[in-house]
Parts: structure tokens; C-alpha cells; sequence
């Protein structure tokens, strides 16, 4: 069973929510919040695995609840929820340490959909906040033939599969790129989110353009 914590600052948002979640076996709802301290100090509490997170909320906004819940290293995925599709928004909440980002007009199996994956441990952007959006809001240094030092640790087979988990591909696309099984992939992913202390994908994406391994190319 995955547990659920909503956090929104409307009463019927919540109610809403609760309603779709109930109506799926495997999800459950075991809190609400309606700001973004609460959120966080329900998060602590009853130890859900996903927090759906509003952005603006009273007391505490859900890009800073979500990044208080990471510095906490509180072990639930936040999913952030909201009707605002502006770009800056979607880079911080991936700086905040979100594992995804929806629009709040996805479709009941979306939601649900979209909650299973966060709590498997994979990343998931709204299909419309398509990579250009981070690519115009993260500069990153210009590219540089030497390896940066934070990357130093990954062999240059696990620098390739981060590049392109940085320019938006799927295990399976990088897999087909590089030529190895997609299972393979999966563990390169997983040797460079160990030693780079990393938290999911998303937090791969941000690295990857931060240390200029993959370069803005401009909205």
C-alpha cells in the first residue's frame, strides 16, 4: 500500500483528491495539510511515501516545504501539484528536491499513475514541461574538455549515461544510444545516483547541467 499525504491550501482540492485516491486498491490517504508547515510536519510524523504538494500555500510555500522535507531527509517523494505552469517553477522545484511535477488538470489515472512512479523511485515532469523548460532556466558553466570535480568519481561509461539522462532520455533511449541493455543502464543510473549522493533523477538532470556536462541550449 503506498501512503499519501495531500497538501493544499483549498479544502476542496483536498476533498477532491481523497475521493480519486480512494477509488485505487493500492493507494491511501493518510493525512492532509493545509499549509506548508503542516505539510512538513505531518510528512515527519506519519511517514508517508508521497506527498502531493501544492506550490502556493499560506506560513510555508510547497517549494519550500518540499526543500525542508529534503534537508530533513525525510525518505517520502514529493509530487508537486499545481495550476501554474510558469518555468521557474518547475527548475525549483526540482532544485527543492521534487521527484515530480504535475499540472493539476491530469486525469484521474495520471494522478494515480504518476504517484506509483515517484514512489518507485523514478522522476516524472508533466508531459507538457518538456526539457527546454529547465534548459532556460539553468546556466550552467561553459562546457570544458576536463572532467568537472564533481563528477570525479564516475567511470566515463556512467558520465555518458548521465549526460544523457541529463538531456531528457529514458533507460531505454539511452540504452539504444549506447548500445547496452536497458538493464545495464539501470545500474550505471543507479552506481551514479550512490556516488554522487544523489536523490533520484531529477536531482541527476540539475547536476548534469549545473556541472556543464550538458550545456543550455536555449528556449
Amino acid at each position: 500500500m503506498i501512503r499519501v499525504l495531500v497538501a493544499d491550501d483549498q479544502a476542496l482540492i483536498r476533498d477532491s483528491f481523497r475521493l480519486i485516491l480512494d477509488l485505487e486498491p493500492d493507494l491511501e490517504v493518510v493525512g492532509e495539510a493545509g499549509d506548508g508547515r503542516a505539510a512538513v510536519d505531518l510528512a515527519g510524523r506519519l511517514r508517508p511515501d508521497v506527498v502531493l504538494m501544492d506550490i502556493r500555500m499560506p506560513v510555508l510555500d510547497g517549494l519550500a516545504a518540499t526543500a525542508a522535507m529534503t534537508r530533513a531527509g525525510m525518505p517520502a517523494r514529493v509530487l508537486i501539484l499545481t495550476t501554474y505552469d510558469a518555468d521557474e517553477y518547475l527548475y525549483d522545484a526540482m532544485r527543492a528536491g521534487a521527484s515530480g511535477f504535475l499540472l493539476k488538470d491530469v486525469r484521474r489515472e495520471q494522478l494515480a499513475s504518476a504517484i506509483r512512479t515517484v514512489a518507485a523511485g523514478e522522476s516524472l515532469l508533466h508531459p507538457t514541461l518538456t526539457r527546454r523548460l529547465v534548459e532556460r532556466f539553468v546556466q550552467g558553466p561553459p562546457p570544458s574538455s576536463s572532467r568537472p570535480d564533481a563528477l570525479a568519481p564516475l567511470t566515463d561509461r556512467e558520465i555518458d549515461v548521465l549526460r544523457l539522462v541529463g538531456r531528457g532520455l529514458t533507460n531505454s533511449e539511452i540504452a539504444a544510444e549506447l548500445f547496452l541493455g536497458e538493464a545495464t543502464v539501470k545500474t550505471h543510473l543507479g552506481r551514479v545516483l550512490g556516488k554522487l549522493g544523489l536523490r533520484d533523477r531529477v536531482a541527476a538532470v540539475v547536476l548534469a547541467y549545473e556541472t556543464g556536462l550538458v550545456v543550455p541550449s536555449g528556449p
